[in-house]
């Protein structure tokens, strides 16, 4: 019998202006989400993404520390404990994209992996931090990360996280299939004009050399004022062949749901034997400083 896991990907605009209170966006930003989680459960959808820093706008295109107030504790804040009883309730892994506050002054980009059964089973933090123009100022707000490459064993299957820029890094996509994850999932906040020929370039390739299925999300239109892009959406998931099976509006909020078929896996592996064909004793230069 096929494994079949049903994945679902949430874009979505932003729905305060930037010019309200961190807290005011927050809030409704959570909310906007719980309908949309709501629906892809709906849809029959057994695991959900979010997109990256869900609950705000991508306020790394300035640099202004209101947006401190964005962290919390994961797993012990808000957030985290509500999405644990929303995944509960609709029975769905969630991957749920926060700002996180470690101690004062250390932040991280980080995704929560919360089981559907609620339970929290750890989380990825954002390994590599951009910092250049046009706004990509990620060095003022998130410490690279410091856990690895994690892959968390679900109710739906082995899951893996890689965050938006981490996707331009072919190394921790390799680790994450070393560690045995079936499905990667990358939220993002990435625009056109600096990536979009890339955006379905790159992750396919990684779903090609490792053998597994790929989700990649992006958040969809402008946000003013920075408007430093458009974000693009066009959130996809793509098979081990790199095939892509789903894609999601440019513009819009959208919930994107594609049938993912685990057993492909081993077969494209059977296929292709990029693991058995490592040579690992020869990479050492990737390693060196």
């Amino acid at each position: 019998m096929a494994r079949i896991v049903r994945g679902g990907l949430i874009q979505a605009t932003l729905c305060e202006p930037v010019t309200s209170p961190a807290s005011k966006i927050k809030a409704a930003m959570i909310e906007k989400h719980l309908e949309l989680i709501a629906r892809a459960a709906e849809d029959g959808a057994q695991v959900v993404c979010l997109q990256e820093l869900f609950y705000g706008p991508y306020f790394c295109a300035e640099q202004k520390t209101r947006w401190y107030e964005m962290t919390e504790k994961v797993p012990d804040g808000p957030t985290i404990k509500l999405m644990a009883e929303v995944a509960k309730k609709h029975e769905i892994v969630l991957i749920v994209p926060v700002y996180e506050e470690e101690m004062t002054g250390v932040y991280y980009n980080t995704a929560a992996v919360i089981d559907a059964d609620g339970s929290y089973l750890g989380k990825f933090r954002k390994m590599h931090i951009p910092h250049c123009d046009p706004g990509f100022w990620e060095k003022f707000y998130f410490r690279p990360g410091n856990l690895g490459y994690p892959v968390f064993d679900t109710l739906v299957g082995k899951v893996g996280v890689y965050l938006c820029y981490d996707r331009h890094f072919p190394e921790g996509a390799r680790c994450l299939g070393l560690a045995g994850a079936e499905i990667v999932f990358n939220p993002s906040a990435t625009v056109a004009g600096l990536s979009e020929y890339l955006w379905k370039l790159e992750q396919p390739a990684h779903a090609v050399a490792n053998g597994y299925f790929v989700g990649a999300i992006n958040r969809p239109g402008f946000e003013e004022p920075w408007r430093i892009g458009e974000f693009y959406g066009q959130s996809y998931f793509c098979d081990p062949r790199g095939q892509m099976l789903a894609v999601g509006k440019r513009s819009d909020d959208d919930i994107v749901i594609a049938d993912l078929d685990l057993d492909l896996i081993r077969e494209v592996r059977n296929t292709w034997q990029f693991y058995r064909d490592r040579r690992p004793e020869s990479y050492g230069a990737i390693v060196e400083l």
